[in-house]
């Protein structure tokens, strides 16, 4: 995990499913306000999220080099083979295969990125 990440992300932090076939890595923080979002809501709306994220999640603590060992479930989820791409995206990071993001950036265009920041105004 690189430098930066775990300055944000801290001494021990959670990686889980994320969308698109990608890790999600939250700081500890992060990870035990994304449980208690999830738990927050209506039993029947929460049942998939809390089976999606919890049950794959696994807790990281990188050795002195930065390393983390994946779970061989996450790295088979997001396609983990060889060629990674650690992504920054506000509160938490992101493990893609590099050719699984290429892909993702070349499918995503500009104007679709300006209409949701319009529906947002941001």
């Amino acid at each position: 995990m690189p430098a930066k990440f775990r300055e944000e992300l801290g001494e021990v932090f959670y990686a889980t499913k994320g969308t698109d076939e990608s890790i999600m890595v939250l700081s500890a923080e992060g990870w035990e306000e994304l449980g208690k979002r999830i738990c927050s809501l209506p039993s029947g709306q929460a049942k998939d999220l809390r089976r999606f994220f919890f049950s794959s999640a696994a807790e990281l603590i990188p050795d002195k080099q930065g390393r983390v060992l994946i779970p061989q479930m996450l790295r088979d989820y997001a396609h983990l083979d060889k060629d990674i791409i650690i992504i920054g995206t506000g509160s938490r990071a992101e493990i893609w295969d590099i050719a699984r993001w290429n892909k993702y950036n070349d499918d995503i265009s500009e104007s679709q990125v300006l209409e949701i920041m319009s529906m947002y105004e941001i």
